[in-house]
């Protein structure tokens, strides 16, 4: 029974060795599959963010394009608003320049009428 014993016993052994063996793999297999795992997901929280984070650039971006022409717009509408307020200034300028000339019509056609008026009268005068 002593061989017995001592072959049970060696077959203990081999098999703790084994176990111990066994866990051993299994807990590094463990710490390698968390070790991928947690740069699986770092990489995809990168690449979720990389997204997320270009959007918000692009957003801000956007943003002050927007505000830039904005103010681009504030700007020309302020010089449509002179340019109109020039050309009714000229317009009405011309309107004036026009009832002048008319006016000056009308008073050289006047003063013809009453040279020709004061000429006949002479005239008539001196025939008498």
């Amino acid at each position: 029974m002593g061989s017995l014993d001592v072959s049970i016993a060696r077959m203990m052994q081999k098999h703790a060795y084994v176990s111990a063996q066994h866990r051993e793999r299994v807990e590094t297999a463990k710490k390698d599959a968390l070790a991928s795992a947690a740069v699986v997901s770092n990489l995809l929280v990168e690449s979720v963010n990389g997204g997320v984070q270009q959007a918000f650039v692009n957003e801000k971006r956007i943003e002050m394009e927007a505000r830039a022409l904005g103010v681009t717009i504030s700007k020309f509408v302020k010089q449509t608003s002179q340019w109109l307020t020039v050309v009714h200034t000229f317009d009405t300028a011309l309107k004036e320049i026009g009832d002048f000339e008319n006016w000056v019509k009308t008073m050289e056609y006047d003063c013809a009428q009453i040279a020709g008026t004061l000429k006949n009268a002479v005239v008539a005068r001196e025939q008498r």
